[in-house]
């Protein structure tokens, strides 16, 4: 394949790999009752550490803050997630897992692994980080755009 051909059929690849990912993770994750943004979510704010804002979460998901509103709402109202008080701004709040959202997530990141290892197999570590270091290159010229 001749590298114009190459660089066309990237953005195809890439989205082809996401779609295949999302399905088979749902599928897996389907008797948990959770959707691809519940999820995509909660991982976001267990990698968090101590707590995001909203608007860092919205930023670090690449969506609109009102979509992310519907969620964190949906995601409250289950107990997964809770809204504490930032101690250094008292208008903001930060968002942490709960005890339920940690053990929802244990199994989760299990269930995630498990597929993440089927996926990979037969890839070289090499390869993968390549291509973590092409995609993390991508979104630095993807923000840049903005």
């Amino acid at each position: 394949m001749d590298s114009e051909n190459t660089r066309e059929q990237f953005p195809f690849a890439v989205a082809r790999v996401t779609r295949r990912w999302r399905k088979l993770l749902d599928e897996r994750l389907k008797d948990l009752g959770v959707t691809q943004a519940r999820w995509s979510t909660m991982f976001y704010l267990q990698r968090g550490g101590e707590g995001l804002t909203q608007r860092e979460l919205a930023s670090i998901m690449a969506i609109e803050n009102p979509t992310l509103v519907r969620l964190l709402d949906s995601l409250e109202a289950q107990g997964l997630i809770e809204r504490r008080l930032c101690q250094k701004d008292r208008r903001a709040r930060r968002l942490h897992l709960t005890s339920a959202g940690e053990a929802f997530m244990d199994e989760l990141n299990a269930r995630a692994r498990a597929l993440r290892d089927e996926m990979l197999e037969g890839v070289d570590d090499a390869d993968l980080e390549v291509s973590v270091r092409v995609f993390n290159r991508i979104m630095v010229n993807g923000d840049r755009l903005k």
